[in-house]
């Protein structure tokens, strides 16, 4: 996989812009077909993709990092950088809120399971394993 840097390209293929970030040609046509990025004008044979592009694609992959979904990736690519921060601020703080929400519903699954396995490592052999009866519905 190469690592895409600004400067290094002025057009190159979709197989190279896919490598060049990390991902398969697919995923850009994808990409295209929800609308994330353009679908370049076919040059002498083939379609060409610019430093743009790749700058697309790693700002896709940065945003799906963060945990946002491409539909609200495409909502955050919309937005303009000088006007909106009101609008990009309150997309962060709703993330942050799913996020935090989510810590805890883990917080509860861990702590059910370290629950059981204590009561397993605690119990006696010959009792039926809790972690499986709680698996069973029992």
């Amino acid at each position: 996989m190469e690592t895409f840097i600004r400067g290094t390209r002025k057009s190159m293929t979709i197989g190279t812009l896919a490598r060049s970030c990390g991902i398969g040609v697919e995923t850009i046509r994808y990409y295209q077909r929800r609308g994330l990025m353009r679908i370049p004008a076919a040059g002498p044979g083939y379609r060409t993709y610019t430093e743009q592009d790749a700058e697309r694609i790693l700002f896709i992959k940065r945003g799906q990092s963060l945990g946002f979904s491409l539909d609200e990736i495409i909502e955050l690519l919309a937005l303009d950088d000088l006007r909106d921060h009101g609008e990009a601020r309150r997309m962060a703080k709703t993330k942050i809120t799913m996020i935090e929400q989510r810590i805890a519903q883990l917080q509860q699954m861990h702590q059910a399971l370290q629950h059981l396995l204590c009561e397993c490592e605690h119990g006696q052999e010959r009792l039926p394993c809790p972690i499986i009866r709680m698996a069973l519905g029992e």
